[in-house]
């Protein structure tokens, strides 16, 4: 969230960090809305007399048959949609140099049969697997960006797993619609088996950036996911979102089963600075994977329900956690981490504030940093997990 002039606060569609005036939007999506109620209600009227007087049988079949047609149409162009992007995923390069690569990519079923597009990055076969991270990107990105970080992690013994979300990246799903952030973290579950079953016995930590921290931190809260990791680490998480205006919070969950696919219109097309790094910005706003379109109803929704979960929940925290937030971002809430670090019931956590840092914080200048401190704190629980195990 970001505070606009006047104390308006504004709706941002995520890592795109595109601002949507939701208040102005979601007006004229109501008056719109009553509209099309009385439109119903009148068309409603006519057919009831058109069926007194009895209509022929291919009148009354056509409005059928042509929202089938429709919804084929819509289908299809969603699975074009997909192979495209799937296409582009695999293009990513999976190391910066290419010369001995160590990534693949994969598919994965997902808690719907969905197909999930995932990441590897293995240590070199000489070196043996300390531990692994899974990395779960943030709002309209995907795993791919996370490139450097991957090589940075492998090259102190760490594998890394990352998965795009339902709808990003090379994953199934209408670009940048989200109907459910719960299916994330049920989708997050199956990739974690697989990994437990490919990998026994190694220690599995879960990082989530921005959106996808506060999807990681709702997923800790469930003992069954909780009692699989090590620990987590939340990057610029989305902790405290509030709408533009109450009567948004009011009607989001309406219009997000009414029109769950709509997008509100008006958005940045700049995009937020979330990096101080000007080759950062124009390698995130030129990736064709990024989602730079306005967001939909349902996904802002969600976003609103599951920071208000979490907000509710902060003190029910129990997993070993690192938060680490720039003190500038303008996309999502420090303070609220800081909430987070007071509050929570974890024994182990820790807190780590950048001064004058933005959003995406492992793609700042200073990101080897950032990951050394990520790395550093990983190296800290397994050296108490190993403690544990000699006692």
């Amino acid at each position: 969230m970001e505070r606009g002039g006047g104390g308006e606060m504004m709706m941002t569609s995520g890592a795109t960090g595109r601002i949507v005036p939701v208040f102005r939007s979601v007006l004229r999506a109501a008056v719109a809305l009553r509209s099309l109620v009385l439109w119903l209600l009148l068309l409603v009227g006519g057919l009831r007399r058109r069926r007194s007087a009895g209509p022929e049988p291919s009148e009354a079949s056509e409005p059928g048959a042509w929202k089938v047609r429709r919804r084929r149409r819509q289908q299809a162009a969603e699975e074009e949609d997909v192979r495209r992007r799937r296409a582009l995923a695999e293009e990513v390069p999976m190391a910066e140099a290419r010369e001995g690569e160590q990534g693949t990519t994969f598919l994965v079923a997902g808690a719907r049969r969905n197909a999930l597009f995932c990441r590897l990055w293995a240590p070199p076969a000489a070196t043996e697997m300390r531990g692994i991270l899974v990395i779960i990107h943030g709002l309209n990105e995907h795993s791919g960006r996370y490139l450097h970080f991957a090589e940075q992690l492998t090259a102190c013994g760490f594998g890394v797993y990352a998965m795009d979300w339902i709808g990003h990246g090379g994953s199934d799903g209408l670009h940048g619609y989200v109907p459910s952030l719960d299916y994330v973290i049920e989708d997050i579950e199956v990739l974690l088996d697989k990994i437990m079953m490919e990998n026994p016995g190694v220690p599995r930590f879960l990082l989530g950036h921005s959106t996808g921290g506060a999807v990681v931190l709702k997923a800790s809260l469930y003992p069954h996911i909780r009692e699989k990791l090590e620990g987590v680490i939340l990057t610029s998480p989305a902790l405290r979102v509030r709408p533009a205006h109450p009567i948004v919070g009011a009607v989001a969950p309406i219009f997000s089963l009414v029109a769950p696919k709509f997008q509100f219109k008006g958005a940045n097309k700049r995009g937020i600075p979330v990096s101080r790094d000007p080759a950062a910005l124009v390698a995130k706003y030129s990736d064709p994977l990024v989602y730079t379109g306005p967001i939909r109803v349902r996904t802002g929704h969600e976003i609103l329900r599951l920071s208000s979960h979490l907000l509710r929940h902060l003190k029910q925290v129990t997993v070993p956690f690192l938060v680490l937030h720039g003190t500038a971002d303008r996309v999502t809430d420090p303070a609220a981490s800081q909430e987070l670090y007071r509050e929570a019931a974890s024994r182990r956590k820790a807190l780590r504030l950048y001064d004058g840092f933005l959003h995406d914080l492992l793609f700042e200048p200073e990101r080897d940093d950032i990951g050394a401190d990520i790395i550093a704190w990983m190296d800290g629980m397994l050296l108490r997990r190993h403690a544990v195990d000699v006692e």
